[in-house]
């Protein structure tokens, strides 16, 4: 009798650990946070969310966005979004950094804390590093490096790589709000399309 209670409990726990939803935390600025959009539930993150549902995989999407956000503010908050354990990071962060024409240097360095904070906390997180560009207007020069920042700190962390979050959005004004910057929903839709061909795989 206690040899098959005991076989009971083991199927319930094995059960219970392979239907736990993957957790997976988007990590960014205003473009994570939907800035524009009349309702959060229009944001990539949450797309991804639903995309990956309908495909019957259990996740838990958290949404850690915050317009304006840099790579010295997102280092700065981190410690309190770590407070949950988290399967999935997906890092967009940087691009407000190459708005303002900040040292790329102090960039990289400030991602790669961010992404050695995580590690640490979550020693088998898969990471998933966006890329960004910038506007021409800042030089080719400074434009070529920071496009440079995000396949290099992906390659270094052995993280899997959204070789640029925008593409096929940016410089379309049909696909974004009035700033010409920020995506509209119709480009948000482009974006998860983006992000899922690359983190639809990690999730099991």
């Amino acid at each position: 009798m206690v040899g098959r209670i005991a076989l009971f409990i083991s199927c319930l726990l094995l059960f219970q650990a392979t239907t736990a939803p993957v957790t997976i935390l988007f990590y960014g600025d205003s473009l994570t946070a939907g800035h524009g959009l009349n309702s959060p539930d229009q944001a990539f993150p949450t797309l991804v969310e639903k995309k990956l549902t309908a495909q019957g995989k259990q996740v838990k999407v958290i949404n850690a966005g915050l317009s304006g956000e840099t790579s010295a503010g997102g280092l700065s908050r981190l410690d309190w979004v770590l407070r949950q354990p988290v399967d999935i990071f997906i890092l967009e962060l940087g691009a407000n950094d190459g708005l303002r024409g900040l040292p790329l240097d102090q960039t990289r360095k400030n991602l790669q804390a961010i992404i050695d904070k995580v590690k640490a906390k979550n020693p088998d997180v898969k990471l998933v590093i966006a890329g960004m560009m910038v506007p021409p207007n800042l030089g080719a020069d400074y434009g070529t490096s920071f496009q440079k920042i995000f396949p290099e700190l992906a390659k270094k962390n052995n993280a899997s790589l959204i070789p640029f979050l925008l593409q096929g959005v940016a410089g379309d004004e049909k696909l974004n709000i009035s700033d010409g910057i920020h995506p509209n929903p119709a480009g948000h839709k482009i974006l998860a399309d983006n992000v899922l061909k690359v983190v639809g795989p990690l999730v099991k």
